[in-house]
Protein backbone atom coordinates (compact mmCIF):
# COMPACT_ATOMS: atom_id res chain seq x y z
CA UNK A 1 0.00 0.00 0.00
CA UNK A 2 1.40 3.44 -0.85
CA UNK A 3 0.04 5.09 2.28
CA UNK A 4 0.98 4.13 5.81
CA UNK A 5 -0.68 5.35 8.98
CA UNK A 6 1.62 6.58 11.78
CA UNK A 7 0.89 3.36 13.69
CA UNK A 8 1.82 1.19 10.71
CA UNK A 9 5.01 3.14 10.16
CA UNK A 10 6.07 2.65 13.78
CA UNK A 11 5.94 -1.13 13.55
CA UNK A 12 8.58 -1.22 10.80
CA UNK A 13 11.04 1.36 12.19
CA UNK A 14 14.02 0.28 14.37
CA UNK A 15 13.76 1.14 18.06
CA UNK A 16 16.70 3.54 17.98
CA UNK A 17 15.10 5.55 15.21
CA UNK A 18 11.74 5.55 17.01
CA UNK A 19 13.47 6.95 20.11
CA UNK A 20 15.04 9.67 17.95
CA UNK A 21 11.64 10.62 16.50
CA UNK A 22 10.07 10.80 19.96
CA UNK A 23 12.97 12.88 21.28
CA UNK A 24 12.72 15.24 18.31
CA UNK A 25 9.00 15.60 18.91
CA UNK A 26 9.59 16.37 22.58
CA UNK A 27 12.16 19.03 21.72
CA UNK A 28 9.83 20.61 19.16
CA UNK A 29 6.98 20.55 21.66
CA UNK A 30 9.09 22.24 24.32
CA UNK A 31 10.49 24.82 21.92
CA UNK A 32 7.25 25.74 20.16
CA UNK A 33 6.02 28.38 22.66
CA UNK A 34 9.25 30.35 22.13
CA UNK A 35 8.67 30.65 18.38
CA UNK A 36 4.93 30.18 18.05
CA UNK A 37 4.80 32.52 15.06
CA UNK A 38 7.12 30.28 13.01
CA UNK A 39 5.71 27.84 10.51
CA UNK A 40 6.52 24.16 10.86
CA UNK A 41 7.02 21.71 8.02
CA UNK A 42 5.29 18.38 7.47
CA UNK A 43 7.85 16.37 9.45
CA UNK A 44 7.75 18.76 12.41
CA UNK A 45 3.95 18.72 12.55
CA UNK A 46 4.00 14.92 12.34
CA UNK A 47 6.45 14.81 15.24
CA UNK A 48 4.16 17.01 17.32
CA UNK A 49 1.22 14.78 16.45
CA UNK A 50 3.12 11.62 17.42
CA UNK A 51 4.02 13.17 20.79
CA UNK A 52 0.38 14.16 21.51
CA UNK A 53 1.57 17.72 22.02
CA UNK A 54 -1.13 20.10 23.32
CA UNK A 55 0.39 22.78 21.07
CA UNK A 56 -0.43 20.86 17.86
CA UNK A 57 -3.62 22.77 17.06
CA UNK A 58 -1.88 26.13 17.37
CA UNK A 59 1.04 24.87 15.30
CA UNK A 60 -1.30 23.74 12.53
CA UNK A 61 -3.00 27.13 12.40
CA UNK A 62 0.35 28.92 12.28
CA UNK A 63 1.73 26.63 9.58
CA UNK A 64 -1.28 26.36 7.25
CA UNK A 65 -3.48 28.91 5.51
CA UNK A 66 -6.74 29.57 7.39
CA UNK A 67 -8.88 29.66 4.23
CA UNK A 68 -7.37 26.41 2.98
CA UNK A 69 -8.01 24.74 6.34
CA UNK A 70 -11.69 25.68 6.13
CA UNK A 71 -12.00 24.69 2.47
CA UNK A 72 -10.22 21.36 2.87
CA UNK A 73 -7.30 22.30 0.62
CA UNK A 74 -4.45 22.54 3.17
CA UNK A 75 -1.45 20.21 2.97
CA UNK A 76 2.30 20.21 3.55
CA UNK A 77 4.86 17.84 2.12
CA UNK A 78 8.58 17.12 2.15
CA UNK A 79 9.76 14.12 0.18
CA UNK A 80 7.56 11.19 1.17
CA UNK A 81 6.32 12.83 4.39
CA UNK A 82 3.00 14.69 4.16
CA UNK A 83 0.69 16.33 6.65
CA UNK A 84 -3.00 17.00 6.02
CA UNK A 85 -5.36 19.10 8.11
CA UNK A 86 -8.83 20.57 7.76
CA UNK A 87 -11.44 22.27 9.88
CA UNK A 88 -14.88 20.68 10.01
CA UNK A 89 -17.44 19.81 12.67
CA UNK A 90 -17.76 16.19 11.51
CA UNK A 91 -14.95 13.69 11.17
CA UNK A 92 -13.52 13.70 7.63
CA UNK A 93 -12.22 10.69 5.74
CA UNK A 94 -9.00 11.36 3.85
CA UNK A 95 -8.74 10.03 0.28
CA UNK A 96 -5.33 10.16 -1.45
CA UNK A 97 -5.08 9.27 -5.14
CA UNK A 98 -8.59 7.79 -4.93
CA UNK A 99 -7.54 5.35 -2.18
CA UNK A 100 -8.24 5.54 1.59
CA UNK A 101 -5.57 7.45 3.45
CA UNK A 102 -4.68 7.34 7.16
CA UNK A 103 -7.36 8.00 9.75
CA UNK A 104 -7.91 11.64 10.63
CA UNK A 105 -7.39 12.59 14.27
CA UNK A 106 -8.97 15.52 16.11
CA UNK A 107 -6.78 18.18 17.67
CA UNK A 108 -7.70 18.82 21.30
CA UNK A 109 -10.47 21.35 21.98
CA UNK A 110 -10.98 22.25 18.32
CA UNK A 111 -12.67 21.42 15.03
CA UNK A 112 -9.26 20.71 13.49
CA UNK A 113 -8.66 17.25 12.05
CA UNK A 114 -5.22 16.10 10.95
CA UNK A 115 -3.26 13.13 9.63
CA UNK A 116 0.42 12.57 8.87
CA UNK A 117 0.84 10.39 5.77
CA UNK A 118 3.61 8.66 3.90
CA UNK A 119 3.59 8.71 0.08
CA UNK A 120 5.85 6.17 -1.58
CA UNK A 121 5.74 7.38 -5.19
CA UNK A 122 8.00 10.41 -5.55
CA UNK A 123 8.73 12.55 -8.57
CA UNK A 124 5.10 12.63 -9.64
CA UNK A 125 1.79 14.39 -9.04
CA UNK A 126 -0.75 13.25 -6.45
CA UNK A 127 -4.25 14.32 -5.44
CA UNK A 128 -6.40 14.21 -2.34
CA UNK A 129 -9.85 15.08 -1.04
CA UNK A 130 -12.08 14.34 1.93
CA UNK A 131 -15.42 12.69 2.45
CA UNK A 132 -17.56 14.33 5.13
CA UNK A 133 -20.99 12.88 5.95
CA UNK A 134 -20.81 10.93 2.71
CA UNK A 135 -20.13 13.96 0.50
CA UNK A 136 -16.90 14.94 -1.25
CA UNK A 137 -15.20 17.90 0.43
CA UNK A 138 -12.18 20.02 -0.46
CA UNK A 139 -8.99 18.57 -1.86
CA UNK A 140 -6.38 19.32 -4.48
CA UNK A 141 -5.56 17.79 -7.84
CA UNK A 142 -2.06 19.29 -7.88
CA UNK A 143 0.04 17.92 -5.02
CA UNK A 144 3.66 17.24 -6.00
CA UNK A 145 5.84 14.70 -4.20
CA UNK A 146 9.47 15.68 -4.75
CA UNK A 147 12.43 13.35 -4.93
CA UNK A 148 15.67 14.06 -3.07
CA UNK A 149 16.99 15.83 -6.19
CA UNK A 150 14.56 18.70 -5.57
CA UNK A 151 16.04 19.49 -2.14
CA UNK A 152 19.38 20.96 -1.15
CA UNK A 153 21.73 18.10 -0.30
CA UNK A 154 24.61 18.06 2.14
CA UNK A 155 27.94 18.19 0.34
CA UNK A 156 26.48 19.47 -2.93
CA UNK A 157 27.91 22.90 -3.77
CA UNK A 158 25.32 25.57 -4.47
CA UNK A 159 25.59 27.94 -7.37
CA UNK A 160 25.25 31.71 -7.17
CA UNK A 161 22.16 33.63 -8.27
CA UNK A 162 22.86 37.15 -9.49
CA UNK A 163 21.10 40.22 -8.24
CA UNK A 164 18.08 41.19 -10.32
CA UNK A 165 19.24 42.58 -13.66
CA UNK A 166 17.27 44.82 -16.01
CA UNK A 167 17.17 44.96 -19.79
CA UNK A 168 15.59 47.62 -22.00
CA UNK A 169 14.59 46.18 -25.35
CA UNK A 170 14.93 47.72 -28.79
CA UNK A 171 13.06 44.92 -30.51
CA UNK A 172 10.07 45.59 -28.22
CA UNK A 173 10.24 49.40 -28.29
CA UNK A 174 11.63 50.15 -24.84
CA UNK A 175 10.04 47.26 -22.92
CA UNK A 176 11.83 46.70 -19.59
CA UNK A 177 12.50 43.15 -18.38
CA UNK A 178 13.99 41.77 -15.19
CA UNK A 179 16.20 38.71 -15.29
CA UNK A 180 18.62 36.70 -13.15
CA UNK A 181 21.70 34.67 -14.06
CA UNK A 182 22.47 31.47 -12.16
CA UNK A 183 26.09 30.32 -12.17
CA UNK A 184 26.79 26.80 -10.89
CA UNK A 185 29.67 26.18 -8.50
CA UNK A 186 31.44 24.07 -11.15
CA UNK A 187 31.54 26.86 -13.73
CA UNK A 188 35.02 27.45 -15.16
CA UNK A 189 35.38 30.64 -17.22
CA UNK A 190 37.96 28.86 -19.35
CA UNK A 191 35.43 26.18 -20.34
CA UNK A 192 32.32 27.35 -22.23
CA UNK A 193 29.17 26.28 -20.37
CA UNK A 194 25.85 25.02 -21.66
CA UNK A 195 22.84 27.33 -21.39
CA UNK A 196 19.23 27.01 -20.21
CA UNK A 197 16.64 29.81 -20.46
CA UNK A 198 13.55 29.89 -18.20
CA UNK A 199 10.51 32.01 -19.10
CA UNK A 200 8.58 33.56 -16.14
CA UNK A 201 11.95 33.19 -14.49
CA UNK A 202 11.14 34.47 -11.01
CA UNK A 203 8.69 31.59 -10.47
CA UNK A 204 11.65 29.15 -10.38
CA UNK A 205 13.87 30.90 -7.83
CA UNK A 206 12.49 29.82 -4.43
CA UNK A 207 14.58 26.89 -3.20
CA UNK A 208 12.00 26.13 -0.51
CA UNK A 209 8.91 26.57 -2.69
CA UNK A 210 6.97 24.20 -4.91
CA UNK A 211 9.17 24.87 -7.94
CA UNK A 212 12.73 24.41 -6.59
CA UNK A 213 14.62 24.41 -9.91
CA UNK A 214 17.87 25.74 -8.41
CA UNK A 215 18.19 22.70 -6.15
CA UNK A 216 17.59 20.37 -9.07
CA UNK A 217 20.25 22.08 -11.18
CA UNK A 218 22.82 21.90 -8.36
CA UNK A 219 22.15 18.24 -7.63
CA UNK A 220 22.13 17.02 -11.23
CA UNK A 221 25.30 18.91 -12.16
CA UNK A 222 27.03 17.42 -9.10
CA UNK A 223 25.86 13.96 -10.18
CA UNK A 224 27.08 14.67 -13.75
CA UNK A 225 23.60 13.89 -15.09
CA UNK A 226 23.42 17.27 -16.81
CA UNK A 227 26.29 19.46 -18.01
CA UNK A 228 27.59 22.53 -16.25
CA UNK A 229 25.19 25.22 -17.42
CA UNK A 230 24.52 28.91 -17.04
CA UNK A 231 20.80 29.45 -16.39
CA UNK A 232 18.92 32.61 -17.34
CA UNK A 233 15.63 33.26 -15.54
CA UNK A 234 13.78 36.03 -17.34
CA UNK A 235 10.47 37.67 -16.49
CA UNK A 236 7.95 39.04 -19.00
CA UNK A 237 8.54 42.69 -19.72
CA UNK A 238 6.78 45.94 -18.84
CA UNK A 239 5.79 48.26 -21.69
CA UNK A 240 3.99 50.87 -19.59
CA UNK A 241 6.84 53.38 -19.90
CA UNK A 242 6.81 53.37 -23.71
CA UNK A 243 3.49 55.00 -24.56
CA UNK A 244 2.91 55.74 -28.22
CA UNK A 245 5.29 53.10 -29.58
CA UNK A 246 3.95 50.40 -31.94
CA UNK A 247 4.45 47.73 -29.27
CA UNK A 248 2.66 49.79 -26.62
CA UNK A 249 -0.25 50.55 -28.93
CA UNK A 250 -0.67 46.87 -29.86
CA UNK A 251 -0.47 45.67 -26.25
CA UNK A 252 -2.84 48.40 -25.06
CA UNK A 253 -5.43 47.52 -27.71
CA UNK A 254 -5.13 43.83 -26.86
CA UNK A 255 -5.61 44.51 -23.14
CA UNK A 256 -8.75 46.55 -23.80
CA UNK A 257 -10.22 43.99 -26.19
CA UNK A 258 -9.71 41.02 -23.87
CA UNK A 259 -10.02 42.87 -20.53
CA UNK A 260 -6.55 41.86 -19.42
CA UNK A 261 -4.01 44.00 -17.60
CA UNK A 262 -1.30 45.75 -19.57
CA UNK A 263 1.36 43.60 -17.93
CA UNK A 264 -0.47 40.34 -18.66
CA UNK A 265 -1.10 41.49 -22.23
CA UNK A 266 2.60 42.19 -22.70
CA UNK A 267 3.37 38.67 -21.46
CA UNK A 268 0.92 37.21 -23.96
CA UNK A 269 2.36 39.32 -26.77
CA UNK A 270 5.84 38.02 -25.96
CA UNK A 271 4.97 34.40 -25.31
CA UNK A 272 1.88 33.50 -27.37
CA UNK A 273 2.84 35.14 -30.67
CA UNK A 274 3.95 32.68 -33.35
CA UNK A 275 6.89 34.48 -34.94
CA UNK A 276 10.67 34.82 -34.53
CA UNK A 277 10.42 38.13 -32.66
CA UNK A 278 10.87 36.75 -29.13
CA UNK A 279 13.65 34.42 -30.28
CA UNK A 280 15.45 37.41 -31.81
CA UNK A 281 14.94 39.31 -28.54
CA UNK A 282 16.71 36.52 -26.67
CA UNK A 283 19.45 36.01 -29.25
CA UNK A 284 20.23 39.62 -30.13
CA UNK A 285 19.64 41.33 -26.79
CA UNK A 286 19.40 39.39 -23.52
CA UNK A 287 21.77 36.53 -24.28
CA UNK A 288 24.36 38.95 -25.68
CA UNK A 289 24.40 40.59 -22.24
CA UNK A 290 24.79 37.18 -20.61
CA UNK A 291 27.62 36.22 -22.99
CA UNK A 292 29.43 39.45 -22.13
CA UNK A 293 29.61 38.26 -18.51
CA UNK A 294 30.09 34.52 -18.89
CA UNK A 295 31.61 32.03 -21.29
CA UNK A 296 28.51 30.44 -22.80
CA UNK A 297 28.33 27.98 -25.67
CA UNK A 298 26.65 29.25 -28.82
CA UNK A 299 25.64 25.94 -30.45
CA UNK A 300 21.98 24.89 -30.24
CA UNK A 301 23.11 21.41 -29.13
CA UNK A 302 24.21 22.99 -25.84
CA UNK A 303 21.19 25.21 -25.32
CA UNK A 304 17.83 24.43 -23.74
CA UNK A 305 14.73 26.51 -23.10
CA UNK A 306 11.66 26.00 -20.93
CA UNK A 307 8.50 27.66 -19.69
CA UNK A 308 5.01 27.00 -18.42
CA UNK A 309 1.59 27.87 -19.85
CA UNK A 310 2.17 30.68 -22.37
CA UNK A 311 5.84 30.33 -21.45
CA UNK A 312 5.60 26.70 -22.58
CA UNK A 313 4.54 27.51 -26.12
CA UNK A 314 7.06 30.35 -26.05
CA UNK A 315 9.88 27.89 -25.35
CA UNK A 316 8.78 25.62 -28.20
CA UNK A 317 8.26 28.58 -30.53
CA UNK A 318 11.77 29.95 -29.86
CA UNK A 319 13.34 26.59 -30.70
CA UNK A 320 11.07 26.09 -33.72
CA UNK A 321 11.82 29.53 -35.12
CA UNK A 322 15.56 29.32 -34.38
CA UNK A 323 16.72 25.71 -34.17
CA UNK A 324 20.26 27.05 -34.57
CA UNK A 325 19.89 28.67 -31.11
CA UNK A 326 17.93 26.10 -29.08
CA UNK A 327 17.45 22.37 -29.58
CA UNK A 328 16.17 21.19 -26.16
CA UNK A 329 12.69 22.15 -24.97
CA UNK A 330 10.56 21.55 -21.87
CA UNK A 331 6.96 22.78 -22.01
CA UNK A 332 4.71 22.58 -18.96
CA UNK A 333 0.96 23.00 -19.56
CA UNK A 334 1.86 24.67 -22.85
CA UNK A 335 -0.73 27.04 -24.31
CA UNK A 336 -0.89 25.72 -27.86
CA UNK A 337 -4.03 27.78 -28.36
CA UNK A 338 -5.36 30.70 -30.41
CA UNK A 339 -4.45 33.37 -27.86
CA UNK A 340 -2.51 35.61 -30.27
CA UNK A 341 -4.14 34.44 -33.49
CA UNK A 342 -4.81 37.32 -35.87
CA UNK A 343 -7.44 37.73 -38.59
CA UNK A 344 -4.74 38.57 -41.11
CA UNK A 345 -4.17 36.21 -44.06
CA UNK A 346 -0.56 37.34 -44.30
CA UNK A 347 0.20 36.70 -40.64
CA UNK A 348 -2.50 34.53 -39.12
CA UNK A 349 -0.59 31.74 -37.37
CA UNK A 350 -1.62 31.13 -33.81
CA UNK A 351 -0.57 28.61 -31.19
CA UNK A 352 -3.40 26.31 -32.26
CA UNK A 353 -1.60 25.88 -35.60
CA UNK A 354 1.53 24.30 -34.17
CA UNK A 355 0.46 20.64 -34.54
CA UNK A 356 -0.13 21.30 -38.24
CA UNK A 357 3.13 23.23 -38.56
CA UNK A 358 4.98 20.26 -37.05
CA UNK A 359 3.31 17.97 -39.57
CA UNK A 360 3.78 20.16 -42.65
CA UNK A 361 6.94 22.21 -42.19
CA UNK A 362 10.52 20.93 -42.55
CA UNK A 363 11.64 18.83 -39.60
CA UNK A 364 13.95 20.46 -37.05
CA UNK A 365 16.49 18.66 -34.89
CA UNK A 366 14.70 19.19 -31.57
CA UNK A 367 14.27 17.20 -28.37
CA UNK A 368 10.95 18.07 -26.67
CA UNK A 369 9.31 17.18 -23.34
CA UNK A 370 5.61 18.10 -23.17
CA UNK A 371 3.55 17.98 -19.97
CA UNK A 372 -0.15 18.59 -19.36
CA UNK A 373 -3.08 17.36 -17.27
CA UNK A 374 -6.62 16.23 -18.03
CA UNK A 375 -8.15 19.01 -15.88
CA UNK A 376 -6.24 21.80 -17.65
CA UNK A 377 -9.23 23.41 -19.33
CA UNK A 378 -9.85 26.94 -20.63
CA UNK A 379 -12.70 27.10 -23.09
CA UNK A 380 -12.15 30.79 -23.86
CA UNK A 381 -9.15 30.03 -26.06
CA UNK A 382 -9.22 26.26 -26.54
CA UNK A 383 -8.72 22.87 -24.95
CA UNK A 384 -5.23 22.65 -23.44
CA UNK A 385 -5.13 18.83 -22.96
CA UNK A 386 -6.39 18.19 -26.47
CA UNK A 387 -3.96 20.74 -27.92
CA UNK A 388 -1.01 19.10 -26.17
CA UNK A 389 -2.22 15.67 -27.26
CA UNK A 390 -2.35 16.92 -30.86
CA UNK A 391 1.19 18.25 -30.44
CA UNK A 392 2.37 14.92 -29.08
CA UNK A 393 0.83 12.98 -31.95
CA UNK A 394 2.27 15.39 -34.53
CA UNK A 395 5.73 15.03 -33.01
CA UNK A 396 5.29 11.26 -32.96
CA UNK A 397 4.16 11.07 -36.58
CA UNK A 398 7.23 13.04 -37.65
CA UNK A 399 9.44 10.86 -35.42
CA UNK A 400 10.74 13.66 -33.23
CA UNK A 401 12.68 12.82 -30.08
CA UNK A 402 9.88 13.73 -27.65
CA UNK A 403 8.16 12.65 -24.46
CA UNK A 404 4.58 13.42 -23.44
CA UNK A 405 3.86 13.32 -19.72
CA UNK A 406 0.11 13.43 -19.14
CA UNK A 407 -1.58 13.37 -15.75
CA UNK A 408 -4.73 14.45 -13.99
CA UNK A 409 -3.69 17.93 -12.92
CA UNK A 410 -5.04 21.40 -13.63
CA UNK A 411 -3.37 24.46 -15.17
CA UNK A 412 -0.70 24.35 -12.50
CA UNK A 413 3.11 23.86 -12.48
CA UNK A 414 3.02 21.17 -9.77
CA UNK A 415 3.19 18.20 -12.15
CA UNK A 416 6.07 19.64 -14.14
CA UNK A 417 7.95 20.65 -11.01
CA UNK A 418 7.56 17.20 -9.42
CA UNK A 419 9.20 15.51 -12.39
CA UNK A 420 11.66 18.30 -13.23
CA UNK A 421 14.73 16.19 -12.27
CA UNK A 422 13.57 13.42 -14.61
CA UNK A 423 12.82 15.97 -17.34
CA UNK A 424 16.28 17.49 -17.14
CA UNK A 425 18.01 14.10 -17.14
CA UNK A 426 15.96 13.06 -20.17
CA UNK A 427 16.54 16.36 -21.98
CA UNK A 428 20.32 16.33 -21.52
CA UNK A 429 20.95 12.58 -21.74
CA UNK A 430 23.92 11.55 -23.90
CA UNK A 431 25.25 15.14 -23.91
CA UNK A 432 28.88 15.28 -25.01
CA UNK A 433 30.70 18.56 -24.50
CA UNK A 434 33.05 17.61 -27.35
CA UNK A 435 30.14 17.76 -29.81
CA UNK A 436 28.34 20.82 -31.14
CA UNK A 437 25.52 19.17 -33.06
CA UNK A 438 23.31 16.09 -32.99
CA UNK A 439 20.48 14.80 -35.13
CA UNK A 440 18.04 13.69 -32.47
CA UNK A 441 16.34 10.36 -33.01
CA UNK A 442 13.07 9.14 -31.51
CA UNK A 443 13.74 6.77 -28.62
CA UNK A 444 12.99 3.12 -29.51
CA UNK A 445 10.49 2.82 -26.64
CA UNK A 446 8.48 5.70 -28.07
CA UNK A 447 8.81 4.46 -31.61
CA UNK A 448 7.17 1.16 -30.67
CA UNK A 449 4.36 2.81 -28.67
CA UNK A 450 0.95 3.53 -30.25
CA UNK A 451 -0.26 7.08 -30.89
CA UNK A 452 -2.21 8.83 -28.18
CA UNK A 453 -5.98 8.40 -28.27
CA UNK A 454 -8.87 10.18 -26.59
CA UNK A 455 -11.54 8.66 -24.37
CA UNK A 456 -14.43 10.84 -23.24
CA UNK A 457 -15.00 10.21 -19.54
CA UNK A 458 -17.32 13.00 -18.42
CA UNK A 459 -20.22 12.35 -20.82
CA UNK A 460 -22.56 9.39 -20.98
CA UNK A 461 -23.54 9.91 -24.63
Amino acid sequence: MPFLTPKTQATCVPAGIRFGVVLAALLISLALPTFAADKLNASQLAALANSNSPTLGDAIRVSMDAKELKSGAAWLGHGSEFFFATETSAKPTLIIDDAPGPQMQQAANSDLWYAPAHIEQLGRLHSFHYAVDGAKFGGRLDMPAFTADSYQQAGVPAGVLSAKLNHVSKIYDGMKSDYWIYVPAQYDPNEPAALMVFQDGEWYLDRNGNNPALNVIDNLIAQKKIPVMICVFINPGDISGSEGTPTYNFVKAYSEKWHRSLKDSMRSTLYDTVSDRYARYLRDEVLLEVAARYNVRKDAYSRGITGLSSGGICAFNAAWQMPDQFSRVISWIGSFAAIQWKEDPANSDGGQDYPDKVLREPKRSLRVWLQDGSEDLDLQYGNWPLANLRMANALKFQEYDFHFSFGGGTHNPAHGAAEFPAEMIWLWRDYDRNKSAQTYQMHPSEKSAPPFRVKVLNRTQ
